[in-house]
């Protein structure tokens, strides 16, 4: 395995994968494909797993043309941003120089949905494909994109906490939130769409910015000074476990079991924490390893010419006391369908990844 490292912004690695991934050898007839993927946190769990789920995809695309002598394998440089403001600094550096090695396709999962705009239309300007995973890229026009269903894991958690309390009840909820991306914002619209649909009244108390453990820490610190009377809070809805899972921690610690907590990823700890009085009431789990295969599944796709511009979205699995058992974890494979033990419009949960036209529904 040849692994390299770029100093740039003093942050910025860049992995290439030889050997490990089975690489093309001498007696392959055409040229492997090279792939540019540009990943955005280096600590955010479920990230970690779409990366391994992307790799494993690689691994086993590799191994099967060995065993087809003359197919087409892949190569991959990787490059990490990092998180915060200076993740995404690094990420629009690390796109310009992956489009200076002429890739045949870039793969971006990005840490802004805005900030990548610009090296996207070079990279149209230069007729270099890009697939987008877990997040949308604006302006620009993209080979694809690979999600999970965001809307439906908010909405999804948003039926289990209007089936919680009285219709009648006004609902005194807190956000945390992350509006830079587009994963985050369809997962708030899913779930206040689910409160009103089922006609839960709601009064939106404070949004908090929070993405991973600083800013989770930081906002549940933040919640504690600025709500600190027991029962001020009902729910607070959190778009993600990398900043929920540190959230619920500093709760638990202050004492503050008043409050429940429904959230988005499936993160094994935070899933862990269910039980009949903890705060956690539902985690919307996202199938993390089933997003990073189909990424690579669709990038194989475009590269063997097929062209339409499709976006996948893999379903999510909410996680609760009664159907944990179905969970199989960010790294297994997606759960069989079930009938929803709470209210909902649609009482059965879909197992099938959805598949649209990207120019038509972005």
């Amino acid at each position: 395995m040849s692994i390299g490292f770029h100093p740039l912004h003093g942050f910025t690695r860049i992995v290439v994968w030889v050997l490990l991934l089975g690489l093309a050898t001498a007696s392959s007839a055409q040229p492997p494909w090279k792939i540019s993927v540009l990943y955005w946190s280096d600590t955010i769990a479920g990230q970690l797993a779409m990366r391994e789920g992307l790799r494993r995809q690689v691994r086993r695309f590799n191994q099967q043309a060995r065993e087809h002598s003359g197919q087409r394998t892949i190569v991959l440089t990787e490059y990490v941003a990092g998180d915060g403001p200076d993740g995404v600094e690094r990420q629009i550096a690390q796109f310009y120089q992956a489009l200076k090695t002429t890739p045949d396709l870039v793969i971006a999962q990005p840490a802004d949905s805005a900030a990548l705009t610009e090296p996207l239309r070079q990279a149209n300007r230069k007729q270099i494909p890009v697939l987008a995973y877990d997040q949308f890229i604006e302006g620009g026009q993209l080979a694809g994109l690979v999600t999970s269903n965001n809307y439906q894991a908010g909405y999804l958690a948003g039926e289990v906490v209007a089936d919680l309390f009285p219709s009648q009840h006004v609902l005194r909820l807190v956000l945390l939130e992350y509006p830079l991306v587009s994963s985050t914002v369809l997962r708030v619209d899913g779930f206040l769409d689910a409160l009103e649909d089922l006609g839960q009244a709601y009064t939106l108390l404070h949004t908090y910015r929070a993405i991973e453990p600083v800013s989770g820490r930081q906002a549940a610190k933040a919640l504690l000074r600025d709500y600190p009377q027991p029962g001020s809070v009902d729910v607070v809805f959190s778009v993600n476990d990398g900043a929920g899972l540190a959230f619920r921690r500093e709760l638990e610690k202050a004492g503050r079991r008043d409050i429940r907590l429904a959230s988005v990823d499936g993160d094994p700890e935070q899933v862990a924490s269910l039980s009949k009085n903890g705060l956690l009431l539902v985690d919307s789990a996202q199938l993390c390893a089933v997003i990073g295969e189909q990424t690579v599944r669709a990038a194989v796709q475009w590269l063997n010419g097929d062209h339409g511009r499709l976006l996948y979205q893999v379903p999510t699995y909410p996680v609760t006391l009664q159907t944990r058992e179905g969970y199989k974890g960010w790294y297994g494979e997606i759960p069989a369908p079930f009938t929803k033990p709470w209210m909902s419009r649609k009482p059965s949960w879909s197992h099938q990844i959805k598949i649209l036209n990207l120019q038509t529904d972005e």
